[in-house]
Protein backbone atom coordinates (compact mmCIF):
# COMPACT_ATOMS: atom_id res chain seq x y z
CA UNK A 1 0.00 0.00 0.00
CA UNK A 2 1.56 3.18 -0.82
CA UNK A 3 2.20 5.53 2.25
CA UNK A 4 0.51 9.50 1.88
CA UNK A 5 1.84 12.05 1.99
CA UNK A 6 0.71 15.21 4.27
CA UNK A 7 0.98 18.42 2.46
CA UNK A 8 0.17 22.23 3.39
CA UNK A 9 -0.84 24.65 0.81
CA UNK A 10 -2.60 28.33 0.46
CA UNK A 11 -4.19 30.22 -1.67
CA UNK A 12 -2.38 33.25 -3.36
CA UNK A 13 -4.47 36.27 -3.54
CA UNK A 14 -4.55 39.95 -4.95
CA UNK A 15 -5.90 42.38 -2.89
CA UNK A 16 -5.36 46.06 -5.13
CA UNK A 17 -7.18 47.81 -2.27
CA UNK A 18 -6.35 46.55 1.07
CA UNK A 19 -8.59 48.89 3.35
CA UNK A 20 -11.40 47.38 1.35
CA UNK A 21 -10.15 43.76 2.18
CA UNK A 22 -11.32 42.30 -1.57
CA UNK A 23 -9.30 39.58 -3.37
CA UNK A 24 -9.54 38.10 -5.98
CA UNK A 25 -7.76 33.97 -6.30
CA UNK A 26 -4.63 34.21 -8.35
CA UNK A 27 -2.56 31.13 -7.52
CA UNK A 28 -1.10 28.43 -4.65
CA UNK A 29 1.37 27.38 -3.33
CA UNK A 30 1.89 23.99 -1.56
CA UNK A 31 4.75 22.25 0.65
CA UNK A 32 5.38 18.87 1.36
CA UNK A 33 7.86 18.76 4.82
CA UNK A 34 8.43 14.92 3.67
CA UNK A 35 9.86 15.31 -0.03
CA UNK A 36 10.85 19.11 0.24
CA UNK A 37 8.38 19.67 -2.26
CA UNK A 38 7.69 23.51 -2.81
CA UNK A 39 5.84 24.72 -6.11
CA UNK A 40 3.30 27.33 -6.90
CA UNK A 41 1.77 28.22 -10.14
CA UNK A 42 -0.53 31.83 -10.51
CA UNK A 43 -2.82 32.48 -12.71
CA UNK A 44 -3.85 36.61 -13.22
CA UNK A 45 -7.16 37.08 -14.20
CA UNK A 46 -6.58 40.85 -15.35
CA UNK A 47 -10.51 41.73 -16.55
CA UNK A 48 -11.24 40.08 -12.74
CA UNK A 49 -9.12 42.20 -11.13
CA UNK A 50 -9.91 45.39 -13.19
CA UNK A 51 -13.55 44.59 -11.41
CA UNK A 52 -12.19 45.29 -7.85
CA UNK A 53 -9.78 48.29 -8.89
CA UNK A 54 -9.92 49.69 -12.59
CA UNK A 55 -6.86 51.72 -11.45
CA UNK A 56 -4.77 49.26 -10.31
CA UNK A 57 -1.06 48.69 -11.55
CA UNK A 58 -1.33 45.50 -13.44
CA UNK A 59 2.20 45.29 -14.63
CA UNK A 60 3.47 46.07 -11.15
CA UNK A 61 1.35 43.16 -9.99
CA UNK A 62 2.65 40.53 -12.22
CA UNK A 63 6.05 41.43 -11.10
CA UNK A 64 5.31 41.34 -7.48
CA UNK A 65 3.81 37.04 -8.47
CA UNK A 66 6.91 36.74 -10.61
CA UNK A 67 9.01 37.46 -7.64
CA UNK A 68 6.95 35.23 -5.10
CA UNK A 69 7.44 32.38 -7.61
CA UNK A 70 11.25 32.96 -8.04
CA UNK A 71 11.43 32.76 -4.07
CA UNK A 72 9.27 29.73 -4.18
CA UNK A 73 11.50 28.02 -7.25
CA UNK A 74 14.37 29.44 -4.75
CA UNK A 75 16.08 30.84 -7.51
CA UNK A 76 19.59 32.48 -5.75
CA UNK A 77 19.64 35.34 -8.76
CA UNK A 78 16.78 36.78 -7.59
CA UNK A 79 17.08 40.26 -5.55
CA UNK A 80 15.87 38.37 -2.29
CA UNK A 81 17.90 36.67 0.26
CA UNK A 82 14.49 34.89 0.95
CA UNK A 83 15.12 32.69 -2.00
CA UNK A 84 18.23 31.18 -0.20
CA UNK A 85 16.22 29.83 2.32
CA UNK A 86 15.67 26.60 2.47
CA UNK A 87 11.57 25.45 1.37
CA UNK A 88 10.23 24.88 4.46
CA UNK A 89 11.44 28.29 5.78
CA UNK A 90 10.92 29.98 2.38
CA UNK A 91 7.31 28.18 2.36
CA UNK A 92 6.85 30.13 5.85
CA UNK A 93 7.56 33.18 5.24
CA UNK A 94 5.21 33.31 1.74
CA UNK A 95 2.53 32.52 3.68
CA UNK A 96 3.11 34.66 6.76
CA UNK A 97 0.15 36.87 7.58
CA UNK A 98 1.07 40.64 5.75
CA UNK A 99 -1.32 43.50 4.80
CA UNK A 100 -0.09 43.76 1.43
CA UNK A 101 -1.14 43.63 -2.08
CA UNK A 102 0.08 40.07 -2.60
CA UNK A 103 -1.19 37.83 0.24
CA UNK A 104 -1.93 34.35 1.04
CA UNK A 105 -4.42 32.47 2.88
CA UNK A 106 -4.78 31.07 6.17
CA UNK A 107 -2.32 27.27 5.77
CA UNK A 108 -4.45 24.36 4.80
CA UNK A 109 -3.53 20.51 4.98
CA UNK A 110 -4.26 17.85 2.26
CA UNK A 111 -2.89 14.57 1.80
CA UNK A 112 -2.51 12.53 -1.37
CA UNK A 113 -0.12 9.40 -2.62
CA UNK A 114 2.02 11.61 -4.71
CA UNK A 115 2.76 15.51 -4.83
CA UNK A 116 2.63 15.15 -8.97
CA UNK A 117 -0.43 17.15 -9.98
CA UNK A 118 -0.95 18.70 -6.62
CA UNK A 119 -0.62 22.39 -7.66
CA UNK A 120 -2.59 21.89 -11.03
CA UNK A 121 -5.52 20.78 -8.79
CA UNK A 122 -5.69 22.49 -7.09
CA UNK A 123 -5.05 25.74 -9.10
CA UNK A 124 -8.15 24.48 -10.76
CA UNK A 125 -10.38 24.18 -7.87
CA UNK A 126 -9.31 26.94 -6.37
CA UNK A 127 -8.51 29.84 -8.96
CA UNK A 128 -10.33 28.74 -11.59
Amino acid sequence: MQELLVYEYAVIRVVPRVEREEFINVGVVVFCKKTRFLEASVFLNREKLRCLDPETDLEAIAENLQAFQAIVAGDKSSASGIARLDAASRFRWLTATRSTVIQCSKVHPGVAGTTEGIVKKLLLQLVG
